[in-house]
């Protein structure tokens, strides 16, 4: 295989069997569905806070400073400082404890932020949201990384990984109808229903885990109803057909290895820089809420304002599934990358056109722009759809790399957007699009150079893990065969 290798989509496909397909339709209902639920509800909870804020919480705690903003400073400390532990238990815990139990964790302290009545039993609250919420998005992408083969991992990451999108359509309206009709019962104000609503949820959910969650194939659930002794041996053969690790326990040998590798720098330098290269389209709703009719009244009211946005959200959905569902079709995950990458300086280059000359540039093009920056944010489940196909050997080091990459992606938003993307610079930002088009750039470069590292160091290192996986089941074949003509000798 070469750097321009033939699109896997033009080699003859392998069958599976009636056994197989019954094994990854549960998986999709159980594990997936699941996740992308859990996934929905973990975006309302964390925006739950800013609904609360302008609905009523801002009088009632007296919050008239930057508050708002150090709940979110709090949070994501937090969230960043436990990620990369919390990715290390899920391997010596079962997920189907770990990662449920956090879930439950976070719907009880979103309960309890409905009975807050000063801002520094928010600022503790917010802190332990943080926590238990860390392991959340990439414990459940690790998870799908041991279950699914690499024809059927990145659609499966696509669908989950679109749910934020989902949760930011539905989040809104499902606000709204609670202030709506619960305001006032019972005698706790609306932005406080927001909390207990969404707790209850998220705890009666995150019960379902106990069952849902199938561990790991070669540890699985034995509370998970649905999962059986043959689904688990099935589970482990497409692991030896695909030539991939059994799950372990990630140790310090592993942590060591994992940092003295390329992947670990490459695959965390991708995620940080799509995700900070396409950020521009977070601001859309500034630039709705700024812009004015010729004599100066807004163009848009309260209400387009927070509803337009929701065309591009469904824009994103869309299109996660198409480059995800792409990806496993031609079983190539770089190139569409880089194809994300050039799509994404059209609205780069045209916003750094518009912010730069408003008055000699259409704003058709900056309402098209932000319409075109949806589209290529697929490629979280990409990036690690590809790093499970690059150590498929290492699942120590896969599960690492995860929590790696989104806690450093953490740590360089906590203060870069400040100073990129300054909310008093908005709609006409001084730097943002010009440090969207260079952070491509990179994404490009390094993209292009860990696929020629894969090719050159990293294929022969599976291959070798291959034949080592061969030799041991032709061993354990030979072993067979001697035990039963010994016991039928006696």
């Amino acid at each position: 295989m070469g750097f321009f290798s033939r699109p896997a989509v033009l080699a003859p496909k392998e069958p599976r069997s009636l056994a197989e397909r019954d094994l990854v339709r549960r998986l999709d209902i159980f594990l997936l569905g699941f996740g992308c639920l859990s996934q929905v509800i973990k975006y309302l909870d964390q925006t739950n806070i800013s609904n609360a804020y302008v609905s009523g919480m801002k009088q009632d705690l007296e919050l008239y400073g930057n508050e708002l903003n150090y709940f979110t400073t709090y949070f994501n400390i937090a969230f960043c400082i436990m990620l990369i532990p919390s990715q290390i238990i899920l391997t010596h815990v079962r997920p189907s404890l770990w990662l449920s139990g956090l879930e439950i964790g976070w719907g009880v302290i979103t309960g309890l932020m409905a009975m807050t009545t000063r801002t520094y039993q928010v600022y503790i609250l917010r802190v332990f949201l943080g926590l238990f919420e860390s392991s959340a998005w990439p414990g459940m992408m690790s998870l799908l990384m041991h279950w699914y083969t690499p024809g059927e991992l990145a659609k499966r990451m696509g669908f989950y990984h679109s749910c934020q999108a989902i949760g930011s359509m539905m989040s809104g309206a499902l606000q709204a109808a609670i202030m709506g009709s619960m305001d006032g019962r019972f005698g706790l104000a609306g932005w406080r229903w927001l909390f207990v609503i969404n707790a209850i949820i998220t705890v009666i959910w995150g019960c379902f885990g106990f069952v849902l969650l199938p561990d790991y194939p070669n540890k699985p659930n034995p509370w998970a109803f649905w999962f059986n002794k043959t689904h688990g041996e099935m589970a482990m053969t497409r692991l030896l057909r695909h030539k991939r690790a059994e799950p372990k326990k990630i140790s310090l040998t592993g942590v060591v290895r994992t940092f003295s590798s390329w992947v670990v720098y490459f695959i965390t330098i991708l995620y940080v820089g799509t995700v900070l290269a396409t950020y521009g389209n977070v601001y859309f709703s500034l630039f709705l809420k700024a812009a004015t009719n010729g004599d100066g009244t807004p163009r848009w009211t309260t209400v387009q304002v927070n509803a337009i946005p929701i065309g591009g959200y469904a824009i994103n959905v869309v299109f996660v599934w198409f480059w995800a569902i792409l990806s496993d079709v031609l079983q190539t995950r770089w190139a569409l990358i880089i194809a994300q990458c050039l799509i994404n300086f059209i609205p780069a280059i045209a916003m750094t056109v518009w912010t730069s000359h408003p008055s000699t540039t259409s704003i058709t093009t900056a309402y098209a722009s932000y319409f075109i920056a949806y589209i290529p944010l697929g490629t979280a489940p990409l990036i690690f759809a590809w790093l499970s196909d690059t150590i498929p050997h290492d699942p120590e080091a896969r599960t690492l790399i995860v929590g790696v990459a989104v806690a450093f992606y953490y740590a360089i938003s906590a203060w870069s957007q400040v100073l990129v993307w300054p909310a008093a610079e908005a709609p006409y930002y001084t730097h943002g699009w010009q440090t969207s088009i260079g952070l491509t750039v990179l994404v490009i470069v390094m993209t292009s150079m860990l696929r020629f590292i894969d090719v050159r160091y990293l294929k022969p290192q599976r291959e070798a893990f291959g034949d080592l996986l061969d030799a041991q089941a032709e061993e354990e074949r030979v072993r067979a065969e001697k035990e039963g003509r010994k016991s039928f000798d006696n």
